[in-house]
């Protein structure tokens, strides 16, 4: 390979990995540490003789909504604004701010998303849970980033970037999915209130050029409410949001608005919203026969769509992208990798529960059923993911991405090559 090549390619990898990245990259491996301990406190307590009373907890009322449908609605759109920022960053400066450079992982995106949903669709054409299709369509960014954060330095850089671009383009799709799909009884004028507010909030920041952060997010709560009674899902409000705030396309710049909210929600969303959502959404009852349920059509789908459909569909794709010529893997990547990533990113957890709640509103059972498909797909591809990439993804021997060590504590150059050769 052409030295000019392999300097390019480190430019590339050194640009892309910015402190904003890096912290994100940073707050998911905790994160998920704390979302796996939720889900298990949460699991236990629903199957317990107080579970009767813990579900019935999120069902209260609070302000006319029960607190399940404030954190779903309120406190995920907080989650989603943080998607919106990181989505804005990639765009500006990081994988997905030159199109041959992004090509590739929104293929993978495209790929990862229409396979599981074509296999969901398989099984489930014509039946009363057709609606689940976005179910296995997710990946769960906290958690996909959070085993990847575990390998460390026994990953290149690379893979890093690539599975957090292509998260980040699978969540766009799947708020896409959200927005045309799962949308209530429409009201137009709240919805063309909420346009014009958004409208509002980008001629602060295009032409008033107002730089302070109190009237977005001002104007973002005003916006979150005509969502709300638009009968679009609420959250969208928070992506939204992300694209009226300043932002600047200087790679960590103090003062960009858009940088310092991100920075801000970074922790909150890793270590308050996201386990509350999994402690509110992962209470499961686990009856007698439920190995049953998992042999219905949709969880069928479910697992297999997360299973088989995310590697297969992420992999496939970039392959023919590849022997097509429209892109070309990372100096440092092989298909090795590249499978690593779509067995990681058959980690459904927070978006495929969240599509869960909008396809089947008033279905219990159903709901159930799914969120048992959805753990068990995502405790396998999680646990198959780490193996693979454990086994499979050491970096090799000419990768010299000085870039790599700020995910590893401490590791040096010297001993990520031995480890590559070993």
């Amino acid at each position: 390979m052409p030295i000019f090549g392999e300097r390019n390619h480190m430019a590339i990898v050194a640009r892309s990995l910015s402190n904003s990245f890096k912290a994100f990259f940073a707050s998911s491996k905790a994160g998920c540490i704390v979302l796996i301990v939720c889900t298990v406190v949460s699991l236990v307590l629903a199957n317990s003789p107080v579970g009767g009373d813990y579900l019935q907890f999120w069902h209260l009322k609070l302000a006319g909504l029960s607190i399940e449908h404030w954190i779903n609605d309120a406190l995920m759109a907080i989650f989603f604004l943080l998607i919106g920022l990181e989505l804005e960053r990639e765009l500006y400066n990081g994988e997905l701010s030159n199109f041959k450079n992004a090509l590739l992982p929104i293929v993978a995106a495209v790929g990862g998303i229409c396979v599981p949903a074509l296999i969901h669709f398989g099984f489930n054409n014509g039946s009363p849970t057709q609606a689940g299709i976005g179910i296995p369509m997710a990946t769960d960014i906290a958690f996909a980033l959070g085993v990847l954060a575990l390998l460390g330095s026994r990953v290149p850089a690379s893979l890093k970037i690539f599975l957090t671009a292509l998260a980040v383009m699978d969540d766009l799709g799947a708020i896409i999915v959200i927005a045309v799909f799962y949308t209530a009884q429409l009201s137009v004028p709240y919805l063309l209130a909420a346009v014009a507010m958004f409208g509002l909030l980008v001629c602060m920041n295009r032409v008033l050029r107002i730089m302070a952060l109190a009237p977005y997010l001002v104007g973002g709560a005003v916006m979150w409410v005509l969502m709300l009674k638009s009968g679009v899902h609420a959250t969208i409000a928070g992506v939204l949001l992300a694209f009226a705030i300043p932002f600047s396309a200087k790679q960590d710049d103090q003062a960009s608005p858009s940088h310092r909210l991100e920075h801000i929600l970074h922790k909150p969303v890793a270590f308050i919203i996201l386990p509350i959502f999994a402690l509110a959404n992962t209470g499961i009852l686990i009856a007698s026969g439920w190995t049953q349920e998992l042999m219905s059509a949709n969880s069928l789908g479910i697992l297999a769509g997360l299973l088989i459909g995310k590697p297969l569909g992420i992999t496939l794709f970039c392959f023919a992208a590849v022997a097509m010529g429209m892109c070309r893997l990372p100096l440092d990547l092989g298909w090795r990798h590249v499978f690593g990533a779509g067995l990681l990113g058959g980690i459904g957890f927070t978006m495929s529960i969240f599509i869960t709640n909008l396809a089947f509103v008033g279905q219990p059972e159903v709901v159930n059923a799914s969120k048992m498909a959805i753990l068990l797909a995502s405790l396998i591809a999680g646990v198959i993911g780490f193996a693979w990439l454990t086994m499979f993804g050491k970096p090799q021997a000419n990768d010299s991405d000085p870039d790599t060590l700020d995910f590893d504590d401490g590791a040096s150059v010297e001993s990520t090559r031995k480890s590559a050769t070993q």
